[in-house]
């Protein structure tokens, strides 16, 4: 195995010619270097930055999940305010959930969110899982969201990857390249992480990874992961949405008045009504007239 250097990042090369790339621990230090200026001059200021509180980290990591921080800086205080505790969002109504979360879109989140707090009761006293195993098994948090909580709220050591990070990795270790794929990127996340300060670290990556995306074209648009969304407008999570405002607001609604209130096909509006009872959203009311919200 022979190897070049290149941009501070090794090339090796099998007896296959195939090539795979390895960050060296100058570019390592580098990196650090640079994120970590950048963070000192430009650190943005949010709500959930100034608590270590595991529940609101908790909250803002399920909130920050496709949602601009914009509009997660705009509803997480209410949503603190309305459900202090784990215990208390767990014992609530799903429809007061659901009223505090409206403007945030994915309602599916919130559902997820009051089932993983009353997950969290279950097992204990409320606390949050501080494990990525335990995290994991919660409802509606996946790999990356668990890795995340345990960094900004745990302060641990661990490896995830989001939009900001991989915009940070394709943008400084393969320039040029597409379809980079997240396996690609992490043993880059691996070696660079400060594991001293795992909380630091992540939130200057975020911080850095936003700014290369308002100066440059887009990288992380060369990530495998990239789906250009579909137009919300044009979309089920549209009619969804509009469902459970309606439903949420007037406590039943008729499937005729949604037909109305949508201005949706019959046939759209009936695949998202089936979708949303499946889902644990909507429940039938006894007399067979209208839908609730289910509690």
């Amino acid at each position: 195995m022979s190897c070049t250097t290149a941009r501070n990042v090794y090339f090796l090369y099998n007896t296959k010619d195939m090539k795979k790339e390895v960050v060296t621990s100058a570019a390592c230090r580098a990196l650090r270097t640079k994120v970590y200026r950048y963070f000192e001059h430009n650190q943005r200021e949010f709500s959930w930055r100034k608590t270590r509180d595991p529940y609101h980290v908790f909250v803002s990591e399920v909130m920050l999940q496709q949602t601009q921080t914009s509009r997660v800086e705009e509803k997480f205080p209410a949503f603190i305010a309305a459900f202090p505790t784990v215990k208390k969002l767990a014992q609530s109504p799903l429809s007061a959930v659901l009223t505090v979360w409206q403007g945030m879109g994915y309602n599916r989140r919130a559902l997820f969110l009051q089932k993983a707090a009353q997950e969290m009761m279950r097992r204990g006293n409320g606390t949050v899982p501080r494990t990525v195993e335990e995290l994991e098994s919660l409802p509606g948090i996946g790999p990356a969201t668990a890795r995340s909580i345990a960094a900004y709220a745990f302060d641990l050591p661990v490896v995830f990857i989001e939009t900001n990070i991989r915009t940070v990795f394709i943008h400084e270790f393969f320039a040029g390249r597409n379809n980079v794929t997240d396996d690609d990127i992490r043993p880059f996340v691996e070696k660079t992480l400060d594991k001293k300060n795992p909380w630091k670290w992540y939130n200057a990556l975020m911080d850095y990874g936003v700014m290369l995306k308002d100066k440059h074209p887009n990288p992380g648009r060369r990530s495998a992961q990239y789906v250009r969304q579909a137009p919300f407008a044009a979309s089920d999570r549209k009619i969804r949405g509009q469902i459970i405002r309606l439903v949420t607001q007037s406590g039943s609604v008729t499937k005729k008045r949604m037909y109305a209130l949508t201005k949706a096909s019959p046939i759209r509006v009936d695949r998202c009504i089936v979708a949303l009872q499946t889902e644990g959203f909507l429940s039938f009311s006894e007399d067979g007239a209208s839908y609730s919200i289910k509690e």
